[in-house]
């Protein structure tokens, strides 16, 4: 029986919003984990844009592989496409990942930022990371919560992103 996979690097990760049948550390080699995606819906407005995660291309990524039941996957797809996809700033693609612990790859569903998209925010500095963070909010809440979360999943998972870490010290009141 063929198993279905979805890869998640940002707030899939700490909130997936779907059931599934085993959730696993994964590794994703050729892209990386980078806050280069302007939000306009979930944590922010075109006119107040927020910053979330999107896979950018080189080096490599650690998230959060879930198992999906193939009876439960055409659900699930349809609800995480209305999820990712509302601006299309993501591109919906298939790769191989390798579960912690195994030998052999599994292809995941995961979504690749669109470089050509203009919500793709590139490489900012982390002082222009912590402006527009601050200062937005979407209809999925407030982006420093966003930013807050996502920082917190990776230390659990014993990750370390010494960028994210520093922009989640400036946005907790203790510094912290």
């Amino acid at each position: 029986m063929e198993k279905f996979w979805v890869f998640g690097y940002g707030s899939l990760m700490w909130q997936p919003g779907f059931d599934y049948e085993e959730r696993r550390q994964a590794m994703l080699r050729g892209l990386h984990r980078s806050l280069c995606v302007y939000s306009h819906v979930h944590r922010g407005t075109p006119e107040r844009p927020g910053l979330v995660m999107g896979l950018d291309r080189g080096g490599s990524c650690r998230g959060v592989a879930f198992r999906i039941d193939e009876k439960k996957w055409d659900g699930i797809m349809d609800y995480l496409r209305a999820r990712e996809q509302v601006t299309m700033v993501y591109k919906e693609t298939r790769r191989l990942i390798r579960l912690d612990g195994e030998r052999e790859l599994v292809s995941a569903v995961t979504y690749v930022v669109d470089r050509s998209h203009r919500q793709y925010a590139g490489k900012l500095t982390r002082e222009a990371q912590l402006a527009h963070v601050l200062q937005a909010e979407g209809r999925s809440g407030r982006n420093p919560e966003y930013v807050l979360n996502t920082a917190d999943h990776l230390i659990e998972l014993g990750l370390e992103d010494q960028d994210l870490q520093w922009l989640a010290r400036q946005l907790r009141p203790s510094g912290g």
